[in-house]
């Protein structure tokens, strides 16, 4: 008996060792988590945040920084903006998991409801997690800001149009533009903004007869590329369109009328080439043509001598005949000479 007895002595006092570990260790658990969530706690018990303890533990849990949604509900609940929206810890811890900047989508509420523009905790969410920045939106919104047009991050540095009269003019413009909040979402971006107005001046400049209205009033370009609504589908108002520089070009349509002027030129003699080439051929064609008869009419006159031999073997002629067709030739040769220049006897072949 005395020796269970000791045995279960020890077992006793080695349950109460094991017992005391896991007190200990449970307590220094519970301290490191305390000291680790109690600025925050108190935090929300100054400002009245309404987070517990155990909810900022569940945070963590959760892959949620606390210190992120305490003070971005601490910042809600100083600005007052949470008497006009009902912002709960869980749409904050919402909008974090869903990969949202949350002090930012606060800051641009508190933003909206100092200047008194329209904008929801719903609409500031859905702006900010579709990759815009809802706090330079809302920025843009109350200080206008200024784009070039064209962008001088492109290679082209100027605007290049023509007006009525041919003459080129390089232009540089200055857009005003406001954020509009309503289309942030789906709305074009500034290069959108940029090509429009380019677009706009290029053909408000065209349609203008001569470039010297343009220089007189610059002005009355911008009213019209103002009128023509170009900020519609896009996420900005314009406000004004400035031309802020205007160079004389080139004399476009000088260029043009002289680059007519020598193609056709080059067609024309394309032409006439083409139809001396036909005369060469076609004479060429006849001098063929013509040696083609007189070998012809050699052929002929050889065959006279033949056939008076004929006529001699047939008897058809006689020698007085014969004598009488010779002197008859004779007699017409010799007429044809006195009637022939002697230019022409000489070039006569014999």
């Amino acid at each position: 008996m005395s020796a269970l007895n000791i045995l279960a002595a020890d077992n006793s006092s080695t349950i109460a060792w094991i017992v005391g570990v896991v007190i200990f260790l449970g307590v220094l658990v519970f301290f490191a988590v305390f000291a680790r969530f109690a600025g925050l706690w108190v935090q929300c018990k100054m400002t009245n945040a309404k987070i517990s303890f155990p909810n900022l533990v569940m945070m963590t849990i959760r892959k949620v920084n606390p210190t992120i949604i305490v003070r971005s509900k601490i910042m809600a609940i100083q600005s007052g903006i949470t008497r006009h929206f009902d912002i709960s810890t869980r749409d904050l811890e919402a909008h974090y998991l869903a990969g949202g900047n949350v002090p930012n989508v606060i800051r641009a509420l508190i933003a909206s409801q100092r200047a008194k523009i329209e904008l929801d905790w719903q609409a500031a969410q859905a702006i900010d997690l579709a990759g815009r920045d809802i706090l330079d939106a809302v920025r843009t919104s109350v200080y206008p800001k200024v784009i070039d047009c064209p962008d001088p991050r492109k290679n082209n540095s100027t605007l290049d149009a023509v007006a009525g009269d041919g003459i080129q003019l390089n232009v540089r413009a200055r857009v005003t533009v406001r954020t509009n909040l309503k289309q942030l979402v789906g709305g074009a971006t500034e290069e959108t903004v940029i090509a429009r107005v380019g677009q706009g001046i290029v053909q408000a400049i065209g349609s203008t007869e001569t470039y010297k209205d343009v220089l007189e009033n610059p002005d009355k370009i911008s009213q019209i590329v103002l009128d023509e609504g170009l900020e519609k589908q896009t996420a900005y108002t314009i406000v004004s369109i400035d031309i802020a520089d205007i160079d004389v070009g080139e004399n476009i349509g000088a260029r043009l009328q002289a680059d007519h002027a020598e193609a056709e030129m080059r067609v024309a003699q394309a032409k006439a080439e083409q139809r001396r080439a036909d005369q060469q051929a076609r004479e060429q064609e006849m001098v063929a043509l013509t040696q083609e008869n007189r070998a012809q009419v050699v052929l002929a006159e050889a065959k006279v001598p033949e056939a008076i031999a004929q006529s001699f073997r047939t008897k058809k002629i006689g020698l007085i005949d014969y004598y009488e067709l010779k002197n008859i030739q004779a007699d017409t040769k010799m007429r044809d000479s006195i009637g022939t220049p002697e230019r022409e006897v000489t070039s006569t072949p014999q």
